[in-house]
């Protein structure tokens, strides 16, 4: 039983610093220009050289996430006939930078 607690820790601490390398990665994206979800996973693709791949299932619950804690705003806007939804980085967060 305590192998089976440290194990679940031990994937928590694990899982707890890719997202934060996640919201890194999203923040310094951001930190270029404003971009919506699917924008930000093709732009994250072409520099990893496809190495690795964040997909939809990672990105947009962190994107709302930082919206939700003040971290993002978000506004729509028409691109190539499409309605997206862009976020960029809370004037707060510039500033700490």
């Amino acid at each position: 039983m305590a192998r089976y607690k440290e194990d679940k820790e031990e994937m928590a601490e694990e899982l707890s610093h890719e997202n934060e390398n996640n919201e890194s990665l999203v923040l310094k994206l951001l930190s270029e220009k404003d971009m919506y979800g699917y924008e930000m996973i093709k732009t994250l693709r072409k520099r990893a050289q496809n190495v690795f791949e964040k997909k939809a299932g990672m990105i947009y619950p962190l994107l709302h996430g930082l919206e939700s804690d003040g971290t993002l705003n978000s506004y729509e806007q028409y691109c190539r006939g499409k309605m997206r939804k862009y976020y960029s980085i809370a004037k707060e967060e510039k500033q700490e930078e």
